[in-house]
């Protein structure tokens, strides 16, 4: 492995452990892990459409002829992704929108990455004995993949407002009507079809 390889590793794995240790010693003190959240991530709708789209991305593993993607990294990537996109995308926005960083919005970015690319370069670097050569354009299409998953997953209805975000509401994670998926299955379709065609872009 070349030393930039090295430089990167100790970088991002210095940077994660500094902010996950942060999480693991004031948990209260970041919103991705309340049991409001847990209720939120809950919802029927949201839990099928994550078992459907994690088991087509399992089971094509092995047809892709990409030999760095095998049933292992696809159900951990997409785990992450289930549990951490609609939070850290959210967090992010609103930071965006507020021009306002916190402790969350490093956290955010920090789950973004692990789960789109450090925790993929970790495994296959254990595998492989080397660092991937795909870790670049990985961070790409998996980034589009999360940020489809996490403004799918932030979809609800409210009452007066009709379809929205989650995060644009003040009581981001109450489960609203959304919680009934007749009412946004319009808006979460070109979600669902993006991530559709991206996972059967990857077959051989």
């Amino acid at each position: 492995m070349t030393q930039s390889f090295w430089i990167y590793l100790i970088a991002w794995s210095t940077f994660s452990s500094v902010v996950f240790f942060g999480l693991m010693l004031f948990p209260k003190s970041y919103s991705i892990t309340s049991a409001s959240y847990l209720r939120f991530l809950c919802v029927p709708w949201k839990l099928v459409t994550f078992v459907i789209a994690s088991g087509g991305l399992t089971f094509i593993s092995p047809y892709t002829g990409d030999p760095t993607w095998d049933y292992i990294n696809a159900i951990f990537m997409s785990a992450l992704t289930f549990i951490t996109a609609p939070w850290s995308i959210g967090v992010l926005y609103l930071s965006i929108r507020y021009s306002k960083v916190t402790k969350e919005t490093t956290l955010a970015l920090c789950l973004w990455m692990f789960s789109v690319s450090w925790s993929y370069d970790l495994y296959l670097l254990l595998r492989d004995g080397y660092y991937p050569h795909t870790w670049l354009p990985n961070i790409f299409a998996s980034s589009v993949l999360y940020c489809c998953a996490g403004l799918l997953w932030n979809l609800d209805w409210r009452e007066n407002r009709g379809v929205t975000f989650s995060f644009l509401e003040k009581d981001w994670f109450m489960v609203g009507s959304g919680s009934n998926f007749r009412k946004v299955v319009w808006f979460a379709l070109p979600f669902m079809l993006i991530v559709t065609v991206a996972i059967f872009s990857f077959l051989a």
